[in-house]
């Protein structure tokens, strides 16, 4: 069975999916990445739409409405003791050099760049990616090397979104390949309770499809930017729901003895 007609048994079938343990686990990777791939699909599309609407207005912003700073030893100072938030039309800029804000501020603000205490942050499509100053290249920063940086960046841009768009991908990736081994682990116990004989590397195959479902709600719910409360958990219940379904598929190892002879 090919990978993309295993993506569609895999929205509703769990006796498929308890098929596919015993299949090569290259094949398996394979599909976990194609899933990573899809649900940052609306991630990568609005911040890289962000990032290029950001261009323009931070440079007009920088400009006109931002006091003098500097960054300095990965450190954001400035004259001004409060925060402020710039709201050019569907996009915002905040400059707090104070520490009050934080990324987890800066997610909930919409389309934003942001420039905290200590990173750089850019909100799209309820999610925020940020960049330490400490990994700049550059040390000290002020006001007009940003200036005469951002006036330079058209071409830039098109090097640095392909690279952004990467390195979410590959970070989005990192973090499916561990929650699919923490469900895994949980189905340990779910196969002890309905007593299977099944081992980790067959769970590990099983969770990899089992998440396809929430894989695709989510990424629905991202491409028209709607939050859906308590996500994780929802995202969790969902795949060890399915998870144990595939289970209960597998047969006992008697009836497989028997069916073989």
């Amino acid at each position: 069975m090919n990978i993309f007609k295993q993506f569609y048994k895999s929205l509703y079938s769990p006796k498929d999916i308890a098929s596919f343990r015993v299949q090569g686990i290259g094949k398996t990777i394979l599909y976990v990445f194609l899933l990573s791939l899809l649900s940052v699909l609306p991630t990568i599309y609005y911040t890289n739409s962000t990032m290029k609407e950001a261009v323009v207005v931070t440079e007009e912003t920088i400009k006109e409405d931002l006091p003098e700073f500097k960054i300095e030893n990965g450190v954001l100072t400035s004259s001004e003791d409060q925060p402020i938030t710039i709201n050019k039309g569907k996009f915002s800029i905040i400059f707090d050099a104070t520490g009050v804000m934080d990324v987890d501020n800066v997610s909930k603000t919409g389309d934003t760049l942001a420039l905290l205490q200590t990173e750089m942050v850019l909100s799209s499509g309820g999610e925020a990616n940020s960049v330490p100053y400490s990994m700049m290249a550059m040390d000290p920063i002020t006001k007009q090397d940003i200036i005469t940086f951002i006036e330079g960046s058209d071409t830039a841009m098109a090097f640095i979104l392909p690279i952004f768009s990467i390195l979410i991908f590959l970070f989005s990736s990192g973090l499916d390949f561990i929650e699919i081994s923490i469900l895994a682990l949980i189905g340990i116990l779910l196969k002890n309770i309905v007593r299977k004989d099944l081992k980790y590397r067959h769970l590990w195959r099983m969770t990899a499809y089992s998440v396809t479902l929430p894989t695709v709600f989510f990424t629905i719910m991202g491409l028209f930017q709607t939050h859906v409360p308590f996500g994780s958990l929802i995202n969790w219940f969902v795949s060890l729901t399915i998870l144990l379904l595939a289970i209960q598929e597998v047969p006992n190892s008697n009836n497989e003895s028997t069916s073989s002879t």
